[in-house]
């Protein structure tokens, strides 16, 4: 799960992390006001969506002008003339794809008087199993773009989980900024306070771009975008409270509900499959034979016919979707109850598009039974080469 920057910059501050005061607002007329609570005289007005790219991108609006999505305006007045122009106005990033997204929320936040810009973040590290720390000198720019021409600028190290974070840590951030002094002293500070903060809330991702320098001599988190553990937040109330479902896939989240794992794509096939490997799999061999996945959907080992049902209407509310199709390997998923979810589903939304299935393992001849005498246009298939070769045949019209 992800949240917005000004909600990730209160939570740190709860671990005493320094940021810039800022008023969130969802409201153009609450936007002078907003500016008028901080010192100024210089403010910061920032579009609030889950993408980063937000400076650099545009609005599709020309109503919304071409200063980005991140503006900075000298008084109250321009901040609310800016805040007029930016919310519910669609902004188009790098990482938004064309679509872009609409921006309902902004952040005002008072400016600050950058002397130098730093790169910091730390997710979890699968080779390791450890949390790591990525530290560049290199701020305000994608980290992707200085691994890619300076990888020498980009420090990483881990945290050894039985001995938790330590001054050495902080040192090595210190010295990889070519921090010294007080602002070494910060440096190793901010480390302690950024990695309980990671570890108490369970994040997957913490990335702060830029973490600046003050002209004041202050260390301070300019930006924050992090991610949390789906996973933990039962744990995590107070987390789960932040969730912003307009910036989420409405099927994304309708899927969330029966805990099936699925994530929308750019395809036109759509896939039903019990396990993340065949998934994979079921992808890759219908882009070997020449089309795109619309979806990754992994309805697990131990749905039920109401979850099967549910997954199958998921994919057909895609208007993306020409063609289905349901690759199941029965072990703890038993092959009828998919067939029964699946025939359920179909008689009750319908079907308009192609739907091969390929059922093998536990029940398998009572699910392709089911499926043979329910009377609908299922196209059955023997195995997953002769099942993509179907479907994606079936798609372009054979």
């Amino acid at each position: 799960m992800n949240i917005h920057e000004y909600q990730a910059k209160a939570l740190l501050s709860e671990f005493g992390v320094a940021i810039s005061k800022g008023v969130p607002v969802l409201k153009a007329a609450d936007a002078e006001a907003a500016a008028k609570a901080l010192p100024g005289p210089v403010y910061v007005v920032k579009s609030q969506i889950h993408a980063g790219g937000r400076g650099k991108g545009k609005f599709k609006e020309a109503s919304a002008g071409d200063k980005g999505g991140v503006r900075i305006a000298k008084s109250a007045a321009e901040v609310s003339e800016f805040a007029k122009q930016m919310l519910g106005a669609t902004l188009v990033t790098i990482q938004t794809g064309p679509a872009g997204k609409q921006v309902n929320r902004l952040y005002i936040e008072d400016g600050s008087d950058i002397d130098n810009e730093f790169y910091l973040s730390i997710l979890v590290d699968r080779e390791t199993s450890r949390v790591s720390f990525v530290v560049s000198t290199e701020g305000g720019v994608n980290i992707e773009d200085v691994a890619h021409n300076s990888p020498e600028k980009i420090v990483t190290f881990s945290v050894d989980p039985a001995t938790g974070i330590m001054g050495h840590h902080g040192r090595t951030v210190a010295k990889a900024l070519k921090l010294s002094g007080d602002l070494a002293k910060q440096a190793e500070k901010l480390t302690a306070q950024l990695y309980a903060a990671f570890v108490a809330k369970d994040m997957s991702m913490l990335e702060i771009n830029p973490l600046v320098v003050t002209k004041q001599g202050q260390l301070r988190v300019l930006d924050a975008k992090v991610s949390f553990d789906d996973n933990s937040l039962f744990r995590h109330p107070d987390v789960l409270a932040l969730r912003d479902e307009t910036e989420e896939d409405a099927k994304e989240i309708e899927a969330s509900k029966y805990d099936l794992n699925y994530v929308a794509l750019d395809g036109n096939i759509g896939c039903m499959v019990n396990g993340a490997g065949l998934a994979m799999a079921t992808m890759d061999i219908i882009k070997l034979y020449g089309m795109a996945p619309a979806n990754f959907l992994d309805v697990g080992g131990s749905a039920s016919k109401e979850k099967v049902a549910a997954a199958f209407k998921i994919i057909t509310a895609d208007p993306n979707v020409k063609g289905i199709l349901v690759n199941i390997f029965g072990g703890i998923m038993k092959c009828d109850v998919i067939a029964e979810g699946v025939t359920a589903a179909v008689r009750e939304v319908g079907l308009s598009v192609p739907l091969v299935v390929r059922l093998e393992g536990t029940n398998v001849e009572l699910g392709k039974k089911i499926i043979r005498e329910s009377g609908l246009n299922v196209v059955p298939a023997d195995n997953l080469d002769d099942a993509a070769q179907k479907i994606v045949k079936a798609v372009k019209g054979g």
